[in-house]
């Protein structure tokens, strides 16, 4: 997941600038934050929760159980991908409590069930390009999504299935040591410890479900010559 230092130098690049002090100032650099937020290296933004942040990102890392960097990396660039399409509906209405302030005077001498309407498309129409602009970082943030997503489930549909191959290959060898009356001694370090017995005795009789029923003949045998 998102480290410490990942943290802190999102929140430093978000606070490099202390920002505008005017109003108008300030609009514009609300207005800049669909630029800054969406793109880019920052993640946070100085309104954002660094805790919140965290929480979000081990969620991810909850999820999909990452195991080496290719694998991490992605969901990271997917908790990343998600925390800014969620800031897009803050965003969006951002602009319209903004271009409701700028136009708040006018159309006063229409009706106030008609004004609100006009206002509304007034902001809309000032603000198209920056309301533009949020719905193609959206579409592109969707699509880099689903690209990371494809690319996670394929990298760990391989680790799973070459898992599976070496689990098999453990649960072929234990059946020739259970032939051999050797599964007593089966060494499990030569496969790094990955699978315990119970999970290769399990494949193996998968894979033979009759594997023991000499065993258990020869153990009947004994205990009636007693």
């Amino acid at each position: 997941m998102a480290t410490d230092a990942q943290i802190a130098a999102n929140q430093k690049n978000a606070q490099l600038s202390t920002g505008p002090t005017s109003e108008t100032g300030k609009t514009k650099s609300s207005l800049n934050a669909v630029k800054t937020g969406l793109t880019g290296r920052t993640v946070l933004l100085p309104s954002d929760d660094a805790e919140a942040y965290q929480k979000h990102v081990a969620g991810f890392f909850e999820h999909w159980k990452p195991a080496g960097d290719n694998e991490r990396n992605l969901v990271q660039s997917l908790a990343d991908t998600e925390w800014r399409l969620l800031r897009i509906p803050a965003l969006e209405m951002g602009i319209y409590a903004i271009g409701r302030l700028e136009f708040a005077s006018e159309f006063a001498n229409e009706d106030q069930a008609v004004r609100k309407h006009l206002i509304e498309a007034k902001v809309f129409l000032a603000y198209r390009k920056d309301l533009n602009n949020l719905s193609i970082q959206e579409s592109r943030l969707r699509r880099q999504r689903e690209r990371d997503t494809e690319t996670l489930k394929e990298l760990q549909h391989q680790r799973a299935q070459a898992a599976k191959a070496r689990l098999n290959k453990a649960a072929q060898l234990y059946i020739e040591a259970v032939k051999e009356n050797r599964n007593g001694d089966f060494d499990l370090g030569q496969f790094g410890f990955e699978f315990s017995i119970a999970q290769i005795e399990i494949r193996a009789l998968e894979i033979k479900p009759h594997l023991f029923d000499e065993y258990w003949r020869q153990e009947e045998e004994r205990n009636k010559a007693a």
